[in-house]
């Protein structure tokens, strides 16, 4: 703040010393002119002038807001504000000179003063637009951009266009702007022309041979970025869109940012009941584990907007928890707000460790976020699945239910559905721990929230795919026909707070998530986002299922079989559960014997238990009840 006030200071002062100038010029390019003409003028009396003339018009400039104008911004109702405060005050001076009969400068030459004025205080407010303009019109600077389409010619289309000429990391030539607004179509913004109609773009990538796209309209709608995308997609031209378009000052510049690959999917984004949830967050203490991680830093994310009493991150990796407790803070204190939040290291496998957090700090909410996830790694490392997401789940449910915690919602995985690998069944192995838990007698409500594949979260296809890109490929695919079920993140942790809402303890929450995605399409849609052609430029290439995946993923919400319960959202449904008891699920033996198996055996003892979980096809016929 302090850096900025101090910035907006030397800016008045800047232009405070060119109208000056700009005065003090107009008054010796005045008695120049007389000179010339041989007409005598009083130059001892101006000089004792000069100094009140200019304290007077400063004072007046600063009362019509020359001072507070955005330099980057000016316009003509700019211009007409400057000319009408130079009018105004040069009225003022001959009305002095009329009724004091002061003779320090002619009447008649204030006509002449009054433009000159108004074009030298002008000009160096206007300099930035004029250099912008012939930027724009230089025939070499065309020659070398990608030649760009700029969707919306209005402040926010201005403002990309500033930006790509400021911006020595971008490398645009914009070719004209498209809007809809037919006052607009035929006009030039910046210099640039406005070609005409969303509805025409067709027309315009063809005859200005367009190589790049720019959307620059706030809330631009998934919808029609689908359309458009589906219509470049052929021409291989990388779409962009300007991010944060509503809020832009001298102080904020523009960022021009790729399309995100969510925006292209096949379904409908999931709405969810903020006030319900906000009622659920505020005034609670609420506990994160796995906080640092994709899903557990945007749960955090989430809860800190809506008011809770306490946020406590617990996770075991240091940077992650180091590097969401910095960006809350930093978003927190440029909003002059206050959040009560502790940030805490350790393992939920270490019982005692985390004992001292439930302790200390009587959590009434717990997301239990923290888990090993990559399936092909958790193969070669079976033992740590179950630490962690059997242990793990254990050790914190039953502390959620020693210290009377409201509420606890474990996070699950839509692997834990007749699982072929140790990832899943380690996943659905807790989530049988939680419905153990809400037997008897307890005060916490258990639930766990089951959900698909998440984009763009740490592992997951997008950031491979998009880091493969930029390495100039291939792109590797593990097998043509493989598909997947599909949220963005804000989603997935919109359902988990939703969820938690629902929670009445001992329900597994499903998410009905549309259609699965071909993730070969996938691959493709983003090489071609990047104005790239698929197996021309970058290649794709096959690699064969890993150890534990599936081809297809399995349909979390069955409308045929209609075995779910409905919520109040139509989305989320509730699977039917039965009671499970403690010795079933053998959890003593397991822990008793862990450390002395191996990879193989740790698969096999919890096979016996967890018996949907089939082993590549090694195992007993599935049991529907586990």
């Amino acid at each position: 703040m302090k850096q900025s006030k101090m910035k907006r200071i030397r800016q008045v002062l800047t232009f405070m010393t060119f109208d000056i100038i700009a005065i003090l010029v107009t008054y010796l390019i005045a008695i120049f002119m007389f000179s010339v003409l041989e007409v005598p003028v009083k130059v001892d009396e101006l000089w004792y002038a000069i100094p009140g003339i200019i304290i007077f018009k400063i004072l007046i400039y600063s009362f019509f807001g020359l001072y507070s104008m955005l330099v980057n911004h000016i316009g003509f109702e700019d211009v007409i504000k400057i000319s009408f405060a130079t009018i105004f005050t040069n009225v003022a001076i001959v009305v002095f000179i009329w009724l004091t009969h002061a003779l320090f400068m002619y009447k008649m030459a204030y006509f002449f003063i009054t433009i000159a004025e108004i074009a030298l205080i002008t000009l160096p407010r206007v300099a930035n637009r004029l250099i912008l303009f012939f930027k724009i019109n230089w025939d070499w600077n065309k020659a070398l951009g990608r030649r760009t389409l700029i969707i919306g010619a209005g402040s926010a289309g201005e403002a990309v266009l500033k930006e790509i000429y400021r911006n020595k990391d971008l490398n645009n030539m914009p070719m004209g702007f498209i809007d809809d607004d037919d006052t607009k179509i035929g006009s030039r913004l910046s210099g640039v022309k406005i070609l005409g109609k969303l509805e025409d773009i067709e027309s315009f990538i063809d005859e200005y041979k367009i190589e790049e796209i720019v959307i620059a309209i706030n809330e631009f709608p998934s919808k029609k970025i689908k359309e458009l995308s589906q219509l470049t997609t052929d021409k291989h031209i990388r779409i962009k869109k300007m991010l944060s378009v509503s809020e832009l000052n001298e102080q904020s510049r523009p960022r021009i940012i790729d399309v995100k690959i969510e925006d292209l999917l096949n379904r409908e984004e999931i709405h969810l009941e903020d006030e319900q949830i906000e009622a659920f967050i505020k005034d609670e203490v609420v506990l994160v584990t796995g906080g640092g991680g994709s899903i557990g830093s945007e749960l955090c994310r989430q809860i800190v907007k809506l008011g809770p009493k306490q946020l406590i991150i617990f996770d075991i990796y240091e940077n992650n928890a180091y590097d969401i407790q910095q960006e809350i803070l930093r978003d927190f204190k440029k909003h002059d707000k206050e959040i009560n939040l502790v940030v805490l290291i350790g393992s939920v496998y270490n019982k005692n460790r985390l004992e001292t957090v439930f302790n200390e700090f009587k959590p009434s909410l717990v997301f239990h976020a923290a888990a090993y996830k990559h399936v092909p790694l958790m193969e070669d490392s079976a033992i740590e699945a179950v630490r962690s997401n059997v242990i793990g789940t254990y050790n914190c449910s039953s502390l959620a239910k020693k210290y009377e915690a409201k509420k606890f919602v474990l996070v699950s995985s839509d692997k834990a559905v007749r699982s072929t690998n140790i990832m899943g069944a380690t996943k659905r192995f807790a989530e049988l721990i939680i419905q153990n838990q809400q037997n008897g007698q307890t005060k916490t409500k258990f639930s766990a929230v089951r959900f698909g594949n998440v984009l763009g979260s740490n592992g997951s296809v997008i950031p491979l795919f998009k880091k493969q890109i930029e390495d100039g490929g291939p792109v590797t695919v593990t097998h043509p026909d493989i598909t997947r079920y599909f949220m963005t993140i804000p989603e997935a942790v919109g359902l988990i707070l939703q969820c938690g809402v629902f929670a009445q303890g001992g329900e597994v929450f499903i998410l009905d998530m549309g259609e699965p995605t071909k993730i070969v399409n996938l691959a493709e849609k983003m090489i071609s986002l990047n104005g790239l052609k698929p197996y021309e430029d970058i290649q794709i290439e096959f690699t064969g299922l890993r150890p534990g995946e599936k081809l297809f993923e399995e349909l979390l919400v069955d409308h045929e079989y209609g075995g779910q319960l409905k919520t109040p959202n139509e989305k989320i449904f509730i699977e039917k559960q039965r009671e499970v008891k403690k010795e079933e699920l053998d959890f003593e033996t397991l822990c008793g014997k862990l450390e002395n198996l191996d990879n193989e055996e740790v698969k096999v003892c919890v096979a016996k238990i967890i018996t949907t979980y089939n082993r590549n096809g090694d195992c007993e016929k599935p049991n529907p009840k586990k």
